[in-house]
C-alpha cells in the first residue's frame, strides 16, 4: 500500500547521534577531553632564583643551588669567587645574587653652561684624538697637524653641544650626578652537588682573613 505523497512522514523517536556531541549519562563524572588536551602548568618562577638565602633554588641550568655564603657589599663577593677559582673549583657553577636592589644617584657638584661646555670640550677632544689619528694613518700631509687639528675641532664642537644641551633643560637640572645600584646584601650560590666544597674552601678563607692561625 502506498502513501499519499501530501501525507506527513512519523517524526523517528530515536535519537540522532551521527554528527552531534554525546552527552554523558546523568551522574556519571567523566568529562571527555577538550580538543587541545591536558593544559600545561605555567612554569616555575624559582628556577631562575635562589628560593632564598640559605634555601636551595634553581639556577640557570636548571640544576638546585644553594647560597653557601652573604656579604655585605659586592667586593667581598668577588673576591670568594676569585678564591674559589683560585683553588680550582668549577666557578662556572657559582653566581652572585643581589637583594634589596635600590638605585642611588650621587651628586657630584653643581652644574653650569660654562662646565657643562668644558665638560663637552674635553669629550670632543677625545673624539677628535680618534679622528685624527685615523686621518693621520691615510693622510700625506703632516702627521702632527692632522692630529691636532682634529683635538681642536673636536674640542670646539663638543663645547658648543655642551652648552646647547645643558641650556635646553632651562635650569631644572643645575646638578651633574652620577647613578648606580646597589643590593643591601650579596649571596655567592653554587650547585647543590658542589655546597659542601664550596663552604669548606670559603671557611679557610674567612680564617685566611680573620688572621687565623
Amino acid at each position: 500500500m502506498t502513501r499519499p505523497p501530501d501525507e506527513p512522514r512519523p517524526i523517528d523517536s530515536q535519537p540522532i547521534t551521527s554528527g552531534a556531541v554525546n552527552t554523558p549519562p546523568a551522574g556519571t563524572d567523566r568529562v571527555p577531553p577538550g580538543p587541545g588536551g591536558v593544559p600545561s602548568l605555567p612554569a616555575d618562577s624559582s628556577r631562575y632564583g635562589t628560593g632564598g638565602f640559605g634555601a636551595p633554588g634553581l639556577g640557570a641550568s636548571g640544576a638546585p643551588t644553594i647560597a653557601v655564603s652573604t656579604y655585605p657589599d659586592y667586593a667581598a663577593a668577588q673576591r670568594a669567587v676569585d678564591y674559589l677559582s683560585d683553588n680550582k673549583f668549577p666557578v662556572e657553577r657559582t653566581a652572585i645574587v643581589g637583594t634589596d636592589l635600590r638605585l642611588v644617584e650621587n651628586v657630584l657638584g653643581r652644574l653650569t653652561t660654562g662646565r657643562a661646555a668644558l665638560a663637552g670640550a674635553a669629550s670632543g677632544a677625545w673624539f677628535g684624538l680618534f679622528i685624527g689619528l685615523l686621518f693621520g694613518f691615510f693622510s700625506n700631509s703632516n702627521w702632527l697637524a692632522v692630529l691636532l687639528a682634529g683635538i681642536v675641532i673636536g674640542a670646539i664642537w663638543g663645547a658648543i653641544f655642551g652648552a646647547i644641551a645643558h641650556a635646553t633643560t632651562g635650569g631644572r637640572r643645575d646638578f651633574a650626578s652620577r647613578s648606580s645600584l646597589q643590593a643591601s646584601q650579596y649571596a655567592v650560590t653554587v650547585d647543590a652537588e658542589v655546597a659542601d666544597e664550596a663552604r669548606q674552601l670559603l671557611t679557610r678563607l674567612n680564617w685566611q682573613t680573620s688572621g687565623a692561625t
